[in-house]
């Protein structure tokens, strides 16, 4: 018969050895999982800021349009169009 080797490595040691090797493998994995969701995260963040950079600049040039339509000239020449008569004695400048 064979005499038994002792393994030097107790049953306590290769439980806290495997416990080890998996906290090492979940924190890698774990890591590899929050790493991808930062990623696509940063994704969106920079595809919203292309769509508001896009919405402000056409806010701006509905603004432009805006007061284009309400200045002075174009309401009298609307004004003229309707047939109407712009009267200037009705004007009151108020300082401020």
């Amino acid at each position: 018969m064979r005499a038994k080797k002792k393994s030097k490595i107790t049953k306590g040691e290769r439980l806290l050895y495997g416990i080890a090797t998996l906290c090492f493998i979940a924190t890698f994995v774990v890591r590899v999982f929050f790493g991808a969701n930062v990623g696509a995260l940063g994704i969106k963040v920079e595809k919203l800021k292309a769509d508001l950079s896009s919405q402000e600049k056409k806010n701006e040039s509905l603004t432009m349009k805006v007061n284009e339509l309400t200045s002075f000239s174009k309401v009298n020449e609307v004004v003229k169009d309707m047939g109407l008569v712009y009267n200037y004695e009705n004007i009151v400048n108020i300082d401020k």
